[in-house]
This record gives C-alpha cells, structure tokens and sequence, in this order.
C-alpha cells in the first residue's frame, strides 16, 4: 500500500499509474501521462524521457513492473513499445506482475476482470492514441471479479512464483 493516499475529493482512493515507453511508443506515452493526469490519476513516469531510437524497454518496463508490485493494490502499470511483446515479457520477469498484452477492449477488460492483471503492455504501432487510450481507460477502470475460479488461477501462479527455482 501506499504510504499516502489521494482522494478524488469524495474520499474515494486514487490509484498511482506507473508507465515506461521506449523510442516506438514515445508519443503515445506522451498522450497517455497527459490524458492520465487530466483523469486525475497519480502518474509516475519511468521513460523513455527523451527520444532515443536505440534505447532499450527492459530496464524502464522492469523499473515500471517493480514500482507497481512495491506500492501494491493502489498501484497499476502500463507499459509500451512497438508491438507490446518485448514490454510484456520485461514486466513480467518482476515477481508479483501479472502483465497483459492488450490489443482490444475485450482483452482490456477480461485482463483485469478474470486475470488481476496490474501491469497491461500495448503496441503503439498497432493503434492509434485513441484507441490506445481507450484500452488503457477500460483497464483502470475494471474491478477483478473476484470470482472464486479466477481467484484459485491467479494463486497457483503466485505459488508457483514463490517457490520455483530462479537458478
């Protein structure tokens, strides 16, 4: 949790959106902070923050998944590239991500609802800002189901994270 909570003025807890882009999505992680702050959300940017065609997405989309996963259930995290994969698999190696490669509103939504995802990954050179925009707004906006079947998935994948052997 974090230390601090924001409200939205009705004391309901804002969430902290954390976002990483390398040099193929940086206009749309442009677009995207804009759009998050205007929505009211808390955003934290891991970069790219300069463009920088020869940059390289896993230590921004690593540093994005570990902020996530360190301020917990208030937290959700996005992270971009070209086509999303490379992000996805980045944040994914953070123990406690659950991250998503969304490329449409169903994908968007049944990443939070069924999976718990807490990071989504999409490829800024497969939409536009606004259809990119739109994914992310379903995402934040979807509550899990908290639904038993969906419940036991995502535990035995967080049992399997606690106990295999990373050597």
């Amino acid at each position: 949790m974090l230390d601090h909570v924001d409200t939205d003025g009705e004391g309901n807890a804002m969430k902290t959106v954390h976002i990483a882009a390398d040099h193929a999505a940086f206009e749309l992680r442009e677009a995207l902070v804009e759009h998050l702050k205007d929505s009211g959300y808390e955003v934290v940017d891991h970069g790219a923050y300069v463009y920088d065609a020869l940059d390289a997405y896993p230590p921004m989309c690593i540093a994005c998944g570990e902020a996530v996963v360190q301020d917990g259930e208030n937290a959700l995290g996005i992270v971009l590239g070209g086509s999303g994969n490379g992000e996805q698999m980045a944040a994914n190696l953070v123990d406690g991500v659950r991250a998503a490669l969304v490329w449409n509103e169903s994908t968007a939504r049944l990443s939070r609802e069924h999976n718990k995802a807490n990071v989504i990954s999409i490829g800024a050179r497969q939409h536009t800002i606004d259809e990119a925009t739109r994914l992310v707004d379903i995402f934040l906006e979807t509550p899990f189901s908290d639904d038993e079947r969906h419940i036991e998935r995502i535990d035995m994948m967080a049992e399997y994270e606690a106990t295999r052997c990373d050597g």
